[in-house]
Protein backbone atom coordinates (compact mmCIF):
# COMPACT_ATOMS: atom_id res chain seq x y z
CA UNK A 1 0.00 0.00 0.00
CA UNK A 2 1.18 3.28 -0.86
CA UNK A 3 0.92 6.02 1.34
CA UNK A 4 2.07 9.82 0.59
CA UNK A 5 2.01 12.20 3.27
CA UNK A 6 2.72 16.61 2.38
CA UNK A 7 4.33 18.71 4.75
CA UNK A 8 6.18 22.37 4.65
CA UNK A 9 2.97 24.47 3.63
CA UNK A 10 2.56 27.55 5.08
CA UNK A 11 1.76 31.97 5.06
CA UNK A 12 4.92 33.57 3.34
CA UNK A 13 4.61 36.99 2.02
CA UNK A 14 4.91 37.16 -1.67
CA UNK A 15 8.21 37.26 -2.91
CA UNK A 16 9.01 34.34 -0.20
CA UNK A 17 9.84 30.86 -0.74
CA UNK A 18 8.86 27.29 1.21
CA UNK A 19 9.92 24.18 0.35
CA UNK A 20 7.80 21.24 0.60
CA UNK A 21 8.29 17.61 1.01
CA UNK A 22 6.55 14.60 0.54
CA UNK A 23 7.62 11.39 1.82
CA UNK A 24 6.30 7.56 0.08
CA UNK A 25 5.97 4.65 1.85
CA UNK A 26 5.44 1.50 0.22
CA UNK A 27 7.14 -0.13 -2.59
CA UNK A 28 10.18 0.38 -4.70
CA UNK A 29 9.92 4.36 -4.38
CA UNK A 30 12.26 4.29 -7.83
CA UNK A 31 9.61 2.72 -9.47
CA UNK A 32 7.15 5.97 -9.45
CA UNK A 33 6.81 8.52 -11.49
CA UNK A 34 5.60 11.53 -8.91
CA UNK A 35 4.19 14.50 -9.10
CA UNK A 36 2.98 18.11 -7.65
CA UNK A 37 -0.39 19.75 -8.27
CA UNK A 38 -2.22 22.02 -6.37
CA UNK A 39 -5.95 23.54 -6.36
CA UNK A 40 -6.99 26.53 -5.14
CA UNK A 41 -10.65 27.76 -3.74
CA UNK A 42 -13.00 26.96 -6.54
CA UNK A 43 -11.00 26.35 -9.24
CA UNK A 44 -9.89 22.67 -10.54
CA UNK A 45 -6.65 20.88 -9.68
CA UNK A 46 -4.04 21.94 -12.25
CA UNK A 47 -0.48 20.52 -12.29
CA UNK A 48 2.49 22.12 -11.40
CA UNK A 49 5.47 19.95 -11.74
CA UNK A 50 6.20 16.55 -12.51
CA UNK A 51 9.20 14.32 -11.90
CA UNK A 52 10.75 10.74 -13.34
CA UNK A 53 11.28 8.00 -11.19
CA UNK A 54 15.33 8.66 -11.46
CA UNK A 55 14.85 12.11 -11.42
CA UNK A 56 16.22 12.77 -14.44
CA UNK A 57 13.85 14.58 -15.90
CA UNK A 58 11.19 16.91 -14.86
CA UNK A 59 8.62 19.05 -16.45
CA UNK A 60 6.49 22.53 -14.90
CA UNK A 61 3.81 24.38 -15.97
CA UNK A 62 4.60 27.56 -17.32
CA UNK A 63 2.64 29.19 -14.71
CA UNK A 64 5.90 27.70 -12.34
CA UNK A 65 8.84 27.84 -14.78
CA UNK A 66 11.97 29.31 -13.50
CA UNK A 67 10.23 29.98 -9.72
CA UNK A 68 9.27 26.05 -8.85
CA UNK A 69 11.91 23.23 -8.95
CA UNK A 70 11.07 19.80 -8.37
CA UNK A 71 13.43 17.01 -7.50
CA UNK A 72 13.81 13.51 -5.47
CA UNK A 73 16.01 11.83 -2.85
CA UNK A 74 15.16 8.09 -4.12
CA UNK A 75 17.38 7.27 -0.41
CA UNK A 76 15.20 9.16 1.44
CA UNK A 77 11.53 8.09 -0.61
CA UNK A 78 11.02 11.50 -0.58
CA UNK A 79 9.82 14.01 -3.39
CA UNK A 80 10.25 18.10 -2.74
CA UNK A 81 9.25 21.05 -4.74
CA UNK A 82 10.78 24.61 -4.11
CA UNK A 83 8.97 27.09 -4.87
CA UNK A 84 10.88 30.78 -4.92
CA UNK A 85 9.42 34.18 -5.72
CA UNK A 86 5.92 33.00 -4.49
CA UNK A 87 2.88 35.25 -5.87
CA UNK A 88 -0.69 35.34 -3.89
CA UNK A 89 -1.67 33.45 -6.81
CA UNK A 90 0.18 30.65 -6.15
CA UNK A 91 -2.04 30.13 -3.18
CA UNK A 92 -3.59 26.55 -2.96
CA UNK A 93 -3.84 23.36 -1.29
CA UNK A 94 -1.02 21.20 -3.01
CA UNK A 95 -0.59 17.83 -3.48
CA UNK A 96 1.85 14.97 -4.44
CA UNK A 97 0.91 12.19 -6.09
CA UNK A 98 2.63 9.09 -7.54
CA UNK A 99 2.42 5.98 -10.18
CA UNK A 100 4.24 3.41 -11.08
CA UNK A 101 6.34 3.99 -14.37
CA UNK A 102 8.51 2.29 -16.91
CA UNK A 103 11.26 4.14 -18.23
CA UNK A 104 12.36 7.62 -18.06
CA UNK A 105 9.49 9.59 -18.82
CA UNK A 106 6.61 12.44 -16.80
CA UNK A 107 3.68 12.08 -16.15
CA UNK A 108 1.35 15.95 -16.18
CA UNK A 109 -2.64 14.43 -16.40
CA UNK A 110 -4.32 14.08 -13.08
CA UNK A 111 -5.54 11.17 -14.07
CA UNK A 112 -2.48 9.51 -14.77
CA UNK A 113 -1.86 8.83 -10.76
CA UNK A 114 -2.67 6.46 -8.92
CA UNK A 115 -1.66 7.64 -5.40
CA UNK A 116 -1.79 10.87 -3.95
CA UNK A 117 -1.29 12.54 -0.42
CA UNK A 118 -3.63 14.55 1.27
CA UNK A 119 -2.52 17.93 0.38
CA UNK A 120 -0.95 21.02 2.43
CA UNK A 121 -1.98 24.63 2.60
CA UNK A 122 0.19 27.48 1.11
CA UNK A 123 -0.64 30.83 1.16
CA UNK A 124 0.70 33.64 -0.13
CA UNK A 125 -0.15 36.85 1.12
CA UNK A 126 0.25 40.56 -0.67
Amino acid sequence: QVQLVESGGGLVQAGGSLRLSCAYSGRTFSSYGMGWFRQAPGKEREFVAAISRTGGSTYYADSVKGRFTISRDNGKNTVYLQMNSLKPEDTAVYYCAARPIIGTGVVVSANEYNYWGQGTQVTVSS
